[in-house]
């Protein structure tokens, strides 16, 4: 399993740029700098730096980052320290194209990397066995989930995790290029009870209606199908970030697998790959498009019959 390496409070030198932990750092930096109001010109001559030079932080093709060049970046644009301390833990991680997050390891766990990620991205296909994937969840399903896997958590608490749930959906609602997303989703996944039946029937029925957006592609995987890969790959998302004015890809495509314990990010193009032709094959021996919506419809009546 890929691991994460640290530099202390040094600096590191980069054996393969744009690195998906620099990537983010730099994404983040770029629009804190932007909600700070200054320009790339302004915050270097603050850094005593060239522009070019935050420039390539930003695009995550820095030589060497320096935890102390970070921190300071952090005060000049007012973030506060719980953000500042998962920018320092992404600066602190390898130049590594496969890359495991673990939770609490230099960055916070309550610092999402994920979310950054998903909001850049242009297209995704996804794999989900055993949860609706969250893109597609309703805010009953996602609260319920949440309740379950924050107990502790206040009513206010939990309704700010089902609110930047549901934000996050604007990826793929909104009216100015959203992004496209293609979903395999298993059969066991509409009848693994979250929630209540009011809740599951409410869900299915969201999914129903949701595939019917000309961006959106959803297919169920039926029981009958077996295992056709063979092998179990678990829950998994590709995804691509569009190309630029010369059809080239403005960011490797990356792929990311949630685990219990931590999160694995792969951006190899023999993994990407090797994802990609798994997802083809759940494609081919899941429903079609127009049966699995019929299937979602069937299922969320037998729920409220």
């Amino acid at each position: 399993m890929p691991t994460n390496a640290s530099t202390g409070t040094g600096g590191l030198s980069a054996g393969v740029s744009s690195t998906l932990p620099r990537r983010q750092l730099g994404r983040y930096l770029r629009d804190w700098r932007t909600q700070a109001g200054l320009t790339i010109a302004e915050a270097a001559k603050l850094m005593e730096w060239g522009a070019s030079t935050l420039q390539r932080l930003e695009k995550g093709q820095a030589d060497r980052i320096r935890t102390i060049d970070i921190h300071e970046l952090c005060r000049i644009y007012g973030i506060p320290d719980p953000l500042a301390e998962g920018l320092t833990g992404l600066a602190q991680q390898a130049a590594v194209k496969s890359w495991w997050h673990a939770y609490g390891d230099l960055i916070p766990e309550n610092f999402d990397i994920y979310v950054g990620l998903e909001a850049s991205a242009r297209r995704l296909r996804a794999y989900q066995s055993e949860l609706v994937l969250g893109l597609l969840q309703t805010a009953e399903y996602a609260r319920a989930l949440n309740h379950l896997g924050y107990p502790k958590d206040s009513v206010d608490e939990l309704d700010r995790r089902v609110a930047l749930r549901l934000q996050r959906q604007a990826l793929i609602t909104r009216k100015h290029s959203p992004a496209e997303i293609d979903v395999v989703l298993h059969e066991s996944v509409l009848h693994r009870i979250v929630g209540d039946a009011k809740v599951m029937a409410a869900q299915l029925r969201h999914l129903a209606d949701t595939s019917t957006r000309s961006n959106v592609t959803l297919r169920i995987l039926p029981f009958a199908a077996g295992v056709p890969l063979g092998v179990s790959t678990g829950p998994f998302t590709v995804l691509e970030f569009g190309t630029d004015s010369k059809g080239q890809p403005v960011e490797p495509p990356v792929v990311y697998a949630e685990g219990f314990t931590g999160d694995l990010y792969l951006e190899r193009r023999a993994d990407v790959r090797r994802y990609d032709r798994a997802h083809e094959c759940l494609q081919r021996h899941a429903l079609d498009i127009q049966p699995s919506r019929d299937l979602l419809r069937r299922v969320a009546k037998e729920y409220v019959a």
